[in-house]
């Protein structure tokens, strides 16, 4: 186990996904939740900006549907880290796991509980929502990934289903009135309803 971690300074040999357990949310100078949302994304520390109304929105009424929706033995959850590797932990918005084991003090999944991740692309967060974290989701297995974007006032979602041959995600659809799908479950969301 590594030694008590003083922010600000980063350890010798960088920051891994074991690490976030041990930050304080506190800032620097005693900032109270300062830190309360940071992501690992290829071994750096990202502290996310504020959402908007418009994020806050889709992400809690995405979460709601598909936690009415999935199929017995899963649930969907917000703002859970996955880790990823040694030195990738990102916190995707929202997520369909695995009902497993009960644990109150979990601060993160593995890639095996995870069967879709969604992120809601935040002009702050547009390259690592778009490129960066989907191919660290796709290096690690995880079979679905939906990213939303607005447009103009409404989500846009984007589907796209993990090939295994490449590892890689291929597009499967793009849904701006409704989310109708059948992978990886039986999905129907109307998406205007989400930002009402």
């Amino acid at each position: 186990m590594r030694a008590e971690l003083h922010w600000p300074y980063v350890p010798p040999d960088g920051w891994t996904a074991a690490d976030l357990d041990h930050i304080s949310p506190d800032g620097p100078c005693g900032e109270l939740d300062a830190l309360k949302r940071i992501e690992l994304i290829d071994g750096e520390l990202l502290i996310t900006s504020p959402q908007t109304e418009f994020h806050m929105l889709v992400v809690d009424g995405l979460r709601n549907e598909l936690r009415r929706q999935v199929p017995e033995g899963f649930t969907a959850v917000r703002e859970m880290d996955v880790v990823l590797g040694e030195r990738h932990r990102p916190c995707p918005d929202v997520s369909v796991v695995k009902k497993i084991t009960r644990d109150l003090d979990r601060t993160y999944y593995e890639p095996d509980d995870v069967l879709l991740v969604v992120e809601v692309v935040s002009k702050s967060s547009e390259i690592r929502d778009r490129e960066t974290k989907p191919r660290r989701y796709a290096q690690a297995g995880i079979k679905h990934f939906w990213r939303v974007e607005n447009g103009d006032g409404l989500p846009v979602v984007y589907v796209y289903e993990l090939d295994p041959a490449t590892a890689t995600y291929a597009l499967t659809g793009i849904f701006h009135d409704r989310l109708k799908t059948t992978v990886p479950f039986p999905v129907d969301v109307a998406l205007d309803a989400l930002v009402r």
